[in-house]
């Protein structure tokens, strides 16, 4: 009974790491025959795991998601990530600080004695670096019906309370098409492109208060810049503000980044362990310098300037050390 435990668990967590996987790839994962791993994906069904199976020579198993949320399998690196972004997630979301400190105690109640130490010993205070208050928490309500109009790409209605507005004006609500939220400076951030003005827009999503239902299915519109970090970092720190910005590619994870990369700098997640980052800087050779000072592999994407500024850097280093 314990080995088929061990197995199911095993299988469990080979279905969580990847999309698809066929048949005989997962029997010789497990180091059993087909036959076993269909009766297996039986028992996983049974206790609630939406399993589906796909038929042919080149059949196999996806793990669904279902209406109701089954247990879950994690490892111990990814059990203290959860117990460390619940401790921090009521720092820009409201409305979840209940539901987070139940599912904080969930989840430790649940850990090996030996994580449940590590767990406790990460007792997380959260203080607030905007000295001028300028971090804003959102309802997560907000957060949910506008990101679920991004994915759905469906036009979406809004009453927004623009700066130094009146309470007793009436405003028309906001027709967009969101393309995408982003976070910068402490605030959350609609990117999407006003129906009624005809133009690119930036909204804060505290200001946001989301109408039901949406509106029509539309057909994503080329952002103005390459991508929307770029177009970010252009709307909020102005091109005229800095005679230098580069981009480079860091092989190392955005979280990390963002917290030393500055208020002006522009983050952007590309895989769990590698991010773009983009930075202004009043040198050439200053703004090299400063990719530099993150511990990791990364490549320079541009300017050229940027690239000739660090390879000058990287010779007069090279100098100095020997």
């Amino acid at each position: 009974m314990s080995e088929t435990s061990a197995r199911l668990l095993a299988l469990l967590s080979l279905l969580q790491a990847r999309r698809d996987w066929p048949g005989a790839l997962l029997a010789e994962r497990l180091e059993v025959s087909p036959r076993t791993v269909r009766r297996d994906v039986d028992r996983l069904r049974d206790l609630g795991y939406p399993v589906r199976a796909s038929k042919g020579p080149d059949g196999g198993y996806r793990l669904d998601a279902g209406a109701d949320l089954p247990p879950l399998l994690f490892d111990d690196d990814q059990a203290i990530a959860v117990a460390v972004a619940l401790q921090t997630a009521t720092t820009t979301v409201t409305g979840i600080e209940e539901g987070a400190l139940r599912a904080l105690a969930t989840v430790r109640q649940v850990m090996p004695a030996r994580l449940r130490q590590r767990v406790d010993a990460l007792q997380v205070t959260t203080v607030d670096r905007w000295a001028d208050s300028k971090r804003t928490k959102v309802d997560s309500e907000h957060l949910i019906a506008i990101g679920t109009a991004v994915r759905a790409r469906e036009v979406l209605r809004f009453d927004y309370a623009s700066p130094g507005a009146s309470e007793d004006e009436w405003v028309p609500p906001r027709k967009v098409e969101p393309h995408h939220l982003v976070t910068w400076g402490g605030r959350w951030y609609l990117v999407g492109w006003d129906l009624d003005r005809k133009d690119w827009r930036t909204f804060r999503v505290d200001r946001m208060q989301p109408k039901t239902p949406s509106g029509p299915r539309f057909t994503p519109r080329e952002l103005p810049e390459p991508d929307v970090a770029t177009y970010i970092s252009a709307r909020f720190s102005g091109r005229g503000e800095w005679p230098c910005r580069g981009e480079a590619i860091l092989q190392a994870k955005a979280s990390d980044i963002a917290r030393w990369a500055g208020r002006d700098a522009v983050v952007e997640e590309i895989t769990p362990t590698s991010c773009r980052l983009i930075l202004p800087g009043w040198s050439w050779t200053g703004l090299a310098a400063n990719f530099g000072m993150f511990e990791c592999d990364l490549e320079f994407v541009g300017p050229p300037e940027l690239k000739a500024a660090a390879a000058t850097l990287a010779a007069r280093y090279t100098a100095a050390a020997s």
